[in-house]
């Protein structure tokens, strides 16, 4: 093992224990994968218990997903993790969870999308919805595809989220935010009044902080307030 793979194993066996302490993942649910090369990936392997990762529960996949180093089998969800390298040359790593409340509106088919929170504005824009797609399978690839050219998270409907980032804490905390942000909105919806930043509102921030945006644009409505 290359000193680099032992250095990222470890951050994802913190990130593995990050998302069980966090509720995000049930039993054997999610996965982790990071790009070591060009042309190799280090992903979790099918039926690893996130919260209790160990050196021996990944392996060393091509972006065709054959395994090239390691004696188990990959993530039954590779196919997503590739798609999204493939898709995104600044993408260093792919996090794949079942964070409740977000998945929540997965399951009811509400991206999370509107520009509520200033700080969700400027650190991760819109959520977008991808279509449904069986867990497991290429077409769930194929639904994030359409998204993931400019966000840096996805719900997938009646299934999770999934995020990327140029490192693992990265992705991580891009989930922490979809999270955040969902628990918030949906105690917002049940007091009956979602307060939406006005499209003077959004440009007042962006100027503030340099303009700069990262993943895709919320959304403004007309009324602010829904």
């Amino acid at each position: 093992m290359l000193a680099g793979d032992f250095k990222t194993r470890q951050d994802l066996i913190e990130v593995g224990r990050r998302l069980d302490r966090k509720g995000f993942v049930a039993a054997n649910d999610g996965n982790l994968s990071v790009r070591l090369s060009a042309d190799r990936v280090l992903v979790t392997t099918s039926g690893s218990i996130k919260g209790h990762l160990t050196n021996d529960d990944f392996v060393v996949v091509d972006l065709n997903g054959r395994v090239q180093g390691g004696a188990r089998r990959p993530s039954t969800e590779i196919a997503m993790h590739l798609a999204i390298y493939r898709l995104r040359a600044d993408v260093r790593a792919v996090v794949h969870a079942h964070p409740p409340i977000a998945t929540g509106f997965a399951v009811a088919g509400i991206p999370l999308a509107l520009c509520v929170l200033p700080e969700i504005v400027l650190t991760l824009g819109s959520v977008p919805i991808a279509s449904y797609a069986p867990p497991a399978t290429e077409d769930v690839a194929r639904s994030i595809e359409p998204h993931l050219k400019r966000a840096d998270a996805v719900l997938l409907r009646n299934h999770g989220a999934v995020t990327c980032g140029t490192d693992p804490f990265e992705a991580y905390y891009r989930m922490e935010r979809v999270e955040h942000f969902a628990h918030i909105l949906l105690v917002a919806r049940l007091l009956g009044n979602v307060g939406v930043l006005s499209r003077d509102q959004v440009r007042e921030l962006m100027g503030a902080h340099g303009g700069g945006l990262v993943g895709a644009p919320c959304e403004v409505c007309d009324s602010a307030a829904i």
